[in-house]
């Protein structure tokens, strides 16, 4: 299966533009049901019912319906089932979700002006993810070769004549062709290079950081009739991520590659560490009103903003060459840059209603178009009056139009209810069905020519499908102090693929032609989590 091909490598050289790729920017704009155990509890579905501190975040008109001051602090455990541990990444972690406080101050008989700060985990990484296959002859290493006998990246035009030429730096490859090239494809005897099938792999990632929301609120209402918020939201992101591929190549009889030390099989493995910081910040608003004077059912209307987020991300990726081919036995690479990522505009629609003082009951709907996430690169700055720096961006049209046929718009439906058998005692159940955010036949395209895939420095992508959440919860009122626990189970399953692979028929300088087939089935994942909360509340 190893077939010669001259080429020049161009080497891996930073480039003056930056943005990030679909999938890493899917995982950065997905949202958990998080609060108080209070909202999670009731599954979410209070932002027409409002009176609690979670909808500073989805409908800050829920704020103006306080009539006292208040102060919560949440925390409690989430844990991954079926999952393994694996490097520092553990299948159950201690989390702090929520911490803040309602100022209320009466302005009218029946009005109230409210100031209210709220901070909560709005996306916590805490995953690992394990996969495995048999991969029939497709390889990780045989995706670059065939990139590279398309010319779709720098070569020496002299010897090939024949092939279309690129630009020495174009952004068609990534750094995992990187180090694909040097450590395992390239022969240093003939100056040439090949590929190797593989016949299965293993892989395993984990996750872990978190994004934690800071809300700032002002809010009302006017004779317990119509009630409205605006929230300023700021977003602190810390993500960290490593991975294990392992490979394992076969030669042309379909037998393991021997070690370099005699005795042993051979494999490659390719090793990723990878980090995003940064912050971002968006503005929610919405209102809450009562269509009947004298009926406790109100509706509630709010609209998010984009986050606006400026990011820096880095990986440290090396390559381990245990086989008997190639050049060296490893090789590393690593990268740092500052990339833009504007989410999408959000939309909600909220029911609501009380029986007496012993039942609460409410729905909401939620509306985002994830194929409108917006990468941007970086194209220059300069400095105001002031002598502050700016950046000037633009939209990566070529990751953007990727994104587009990848992501879709999601619906978040969220129903939940509050019974109180005793003034003092509450129970809730809520649940959520969250519809997939990737299309079934969406793929991690490396031939984008797109900073966001020549940074790239990882192959493997899960189309992840509909979650669904069920939620229940408890409350007790003691005076001024309230407790109240939640436990949540959260269900996902996914179609994981470590790369993308096709059919593909390459045209030889010497008019011959080979057909490489490179296609890798996708492994069932899934992604079970339980949930619990304990938030402790002091009302003034």
């Amino acid at each position: 299966m190893k077939r010669s091909l001259l080429i020049f490598f161009s080497a891996f050289t930073a480039a003056s533009l930056f943005a990030q790729e679909t999938y890493e920017n899917a995982n950065i704009a997905a949202e958990d049901l998080n609060g108080t155990a209070r909202y999670v509890g009731m599954g979410g579905a209070m932002d027409a019912l409002g009176a609690d501190i979670s909808t500073i975040g989805t409908n800050p008109a829920g704020i103006g319906l306080f009539r006292h001051s208040t102060a919560n602090v949440s925390f409690g455990f989430v844990s991954q089932q079926g999952g393994k541990s694996f490097a520092d990444g553990n299948k159950t972690n201690m989390s702090f979700d929520q911490a803040g406080f309602v100022y209320s101050r009466r302005t009218g008989r029946n009005s109230f002006l409210n100031l209210a700060f709220n901070y909560h985990k709005s996306r916590n990484f805490d995953y690992i993810l394990s996969a495995a296959n048999a991969l029939h002859g497709a390889s990780q290493n045989k995706l670059t070769y065939s990139k590279i006998a398309q010319g779709l990246f720098g070569y020496d035009n002299e010897k090939w004549p024949n092939i279309v030429p690129n630009d020495p730096v174009s952004k068609l490859y990534n750094q995992v062709d990187y180090l694909y090239y040097n450590v395992f494809l390239f022969n240093n005897e003939d100056g040439s290079i090949g590929y190797n099938n593989s016949s299965n792999y293993l892989f395993n990632r984990a996750n872990s950081g978190y994004i934690g929301e800071y809300d700032f609120n002002i809010s009302g209402n006017i004779n317990d009739r119509v009630y409205f918020g605006i929230t300023f939201g700021i977003s602190d992101v810390n993500y960290r991520g490593y991975s294990e591929y392992t490979e394992i190549p076969v030669d042309a009889n379909g037998n393991r590659l021997p070690s370099a030390q005699v005795g042993e099989d051979g494999f490659l493995r390719l090793s990723d560490e990878r980090r995003i910081d940064g912050t971002g910040f968006n503005v929610k608003a919405g209102i809450i009103f009562r269509p009947m004077e004298y009926s406790p059912f109100r509706i509630g209307l709010s609209v998010s903003t984009p986050t606006w987020y400026d990011l820096n991300t880095s990986n440290y990726t090396v390559l381990l060459n245990n086989t008997n081919v190639g050049m060296y036995d490893s090789g590393e690479n690593n990268e740092s840059y500052d990339f833009k990522l504007y989410t999408p505009w959000k939309f909600g629609i909220s029911l609501g209603t009380t029986f007496g003082n012993y039942l609460a009951v409410g729905a909401t709907y939620e509306y985002a178009d994830y194929g409108n996430l917006d990468s941007r690169v970086n194209t220059g700055g300069g400095y105001d009056w002031y002598g502050d720096y700016y950046e000037t961006t633009s939209s990566d049209r070529a990751m953007n139009a990727h994104t587009e046929n990848v992501l879709k718009g999601v619906s978040t439906f969220k129903v939940g209810a509050e019974f109180k058998p005793d003034s003092k005692l509450a129970v809730r159940a809520g649940y959520n069905y969250v519809s997939p955010m990737y299309n079934k036949s969406g793929f991690k395209n490396w031939t984008i020519d797109s900073p966001g895939s020549y940074y790239a420095s990882s192959t493997d992508y899960t189309n992840w499908k509909a979650t669904n959440r069920i939620t229940f919860g408890l409350g007790y009122d003691l005076s001024k102090f309230s407790i109240d626990l939640a436990y949540q189970y959260s269900v996902q399953s996914g179609d994981f693929r470590p790369f993308y692979g096709d059919d593909v028929t390459v045209f030889y300088p010497d008019e011959t032609t080979e057909n490489i087939n490179n296609i890798c089935n996708a492994v069932k994942v899934d992604n079970k989590r339980h949930q619990l909360l304990l938030t402790l509340g002091y009302h003034f």
